[in-house]
């Protein structure tokens, strides 16, 4: 199964590949529209990634301060 992040990462690409062919400004634009999308998921998966590791290297220290 593909991660969120990938997929976002992913789709964010064929997005831009796919703005990078359109004919019209106007399919342009909602390509890039579809892509800005897809990157501010990418950051919030991302920052919700780094809270986690933040939480888990706080838990690791609380046990080392234990013994």
């Amino acid at each position: 199964m593909e991660s969120d992040e990938r997929f976002y990462r992913r789709r964010a690409a064929e997005e831009l590949a796919a703005a990078s062919r359109a004919v019209t400004d106007a399919a342009r634009d909602r390509r890039v529209q579809l892509a800005n999308a897809f990157l501010e998921r990418l950051k919030d998966v991302d920052a919700g990634a780094m809270m986690f590791d933040w939480a888990k290297g706080r838990e690791a220290v609380r046990a080392d301060h234990a013994s």
